[in-house]
């Protein structure tokens, strides 16, 4: 027979043990509905009209700028202009020395005179031959000459008009030599070929300079039209394809503060810097650079600026009218719940521990992206509600498919929307202060 006080001792421990549960579960439930609420700001889903943009940075160069480098080498022994001069189209640039040139010229037109004088001697002895074997074919006929020294006649004539057609090349040769002295001599003389201004000059007098004959010459000036600018800036490769030319731009240039100039996109390069750089030799171990394309704005207005300058421009690409709209801070990611509320990481994870096939992993995996959410206020709750976003601009993003407009969404702060909230977490409207995430 059990002894009364040992059944005494257990009663006593099981009404002990339910006691201290009833205390735990009170207790959470009172640390509940204690919990502190996330403090943010809303905004209500309304309908807006969108532009988005595409910024970009680079420089700004005239529309027209010309490289200045000589055809043929030689010593500057004249430059009459000055970096910043405005030149006039046919102003004289440079001039280089042409002692060389003019030599070699008249080597050459000697040596054209010679062929001319050959030809001549040629012509000569051609007419003399037409004469002999004309008499000849006479006598042949009256048979008072023999059939071998006809012969003999012929074959003089037939080399007189292969000596005087010789001839006529050389001379086209000796010509064509002259020419080509004549034209070198000229280069020796750089005339400005527009109008404008000279934008950079490199070289100075008695300087030797290299021509462009045979390789990449010496660069001693940049003449430019400084009234027509552009900005040149690079895009990257994701954004390039919503560049299309006559889309309008809006630019800022450093040394213009809290001004905007006007600008139109002309020219879209087909291919990337990176192509352009394709056949040169790349350092081992150097990491491989963005992909990004050129892209040329015309500037509208006239201003007084310098090639070189540094620009960022935002190009319009797209624009939407009267579209449901949310500020872009609002929408966030989350990753989505699976089956019986598990996260799907766990799921992978599974897959790839067990013999599952490949196709149930992979369609995990596509099912544990993470989806792009927005919280919904709901009284002292919020709720995460999946979205759909179509363009954006600086401060809002349209929202295609998600809650209808009127909605309450949270906008603020970033901490609450990128970490804190989740379903039914507790809010209130407010804002954080200073330190107070460090409590």
């Amino acid at each position: 027979m059990p002894d009364p006080k040992k059944r005494r001792k257990r009663g006593l421990a099981i009404v002990t043990l339910v006691l201290l549960i009833a205390a735990g579960a009170g207790t959470g439930a009172y640390f509940k509905q204690r919990e502190k609420p996330v403090l943010i700001q809303t905004e209500k889903i309304t309908r807006r009209n969108l532009t988005e943009l595409v910024t970009a940075s680079g420089r700004i160069q005239p529309v027209v700028q010309v490289k200045i480098s000589p055809e043929v080498s030689g010593e500057i022994i004249e430059l009459p202009v000055k970096e910043g001069q405005y030149v006039k189209k046919g102003d004289l640039l440079v001039h280089i020395k042409p002692d060389f040139y003019e030599a070699s010229r008249r080597s050459f037109q000697a040596a054209f005179r010679s062929s001319e004088a050959g030809k001549t001697l040629a012509e000569a002895n051609l007419r003399k031959a037409e004469s002999e074997y004309k008499r000849n074919k006479e006598l042949l006929a009256n048979q008072l000459i023999s059939d071998s020294v006809y012969t003999e006649v012929k074959t003089t004539l037939e080399v007189a008009r292969a000596t005087f057609r010789a001839a006529e090349h050389q001379v086209d040769v000796a010509k064509a030599a002259l020419d080509r002295a004549g034209d070198e001599l000229a280069k020796t003389t750089i005339v400005a070929p527009i109008d404008g201004t000279v934008s950079r000059l490199t070289s100075q007098v008695g300087e030797r300079v290299v021509g462009t004959a045979m390789m990449t010459g010496t660069e001693i000036m940049n003449v430019a039209d400084l009234n027509e600018m552009e900005a040149r800036v690079d895009i990257g490769e994701i954004d390039v394809v919503l560049i299309a030319v006559g889309q309008k731009a809006r630019l800022e240039v450093d040394a213009f503060r809290d001004r905007k100039f006007a600008g139109i996109v002309t020219e879209i390069a087909n291919s990337s810097r990176a192509t352009e750089r394709q056949g040169s030799q790349m350092p081992t171990g150097q990491a491989q650079e963005a992909t990004r394309f050129e892209i040329r704005i015309r500037i509208q207005e006239k201003e007084t600026f310098r090639p070189g300058m540094s620009v960022t421009a935002e190009i319009e690409t797209r624009s939407r009218t009267n579209v449901l709209t949310v500020p872009i801070q609002s929408v966030t990611t989350r990753l989505p719940k699976g089956t019986n509320g598990v996260s799907n990481t766990n799921i992978v994870r599974a897959a790839a521990s067990t013999n599952h096939s490949s196709t149930a992993a992979n369609k995990a995996k596509e099912e544990n992206k993470p989806i792009e959410v927005v919280f919904v206020r709901e009284g002292d709750t919020v709720k995460a509600h999946s979205v759909k976003r179509g363009i954006s601009d600086d401060n809002y993003t349209e929202i295609i498919e998600g809650p209808p407009e009127g909605t309450e969404v949270v906008s603020g702060g970033y901490k609450a929307i990128s970490r804190d909230l989740e379903d039914g977490k507790k809010v209130a409207l407010g804002t954080e202060t200073t330190g107070q995430g460090s409590k």
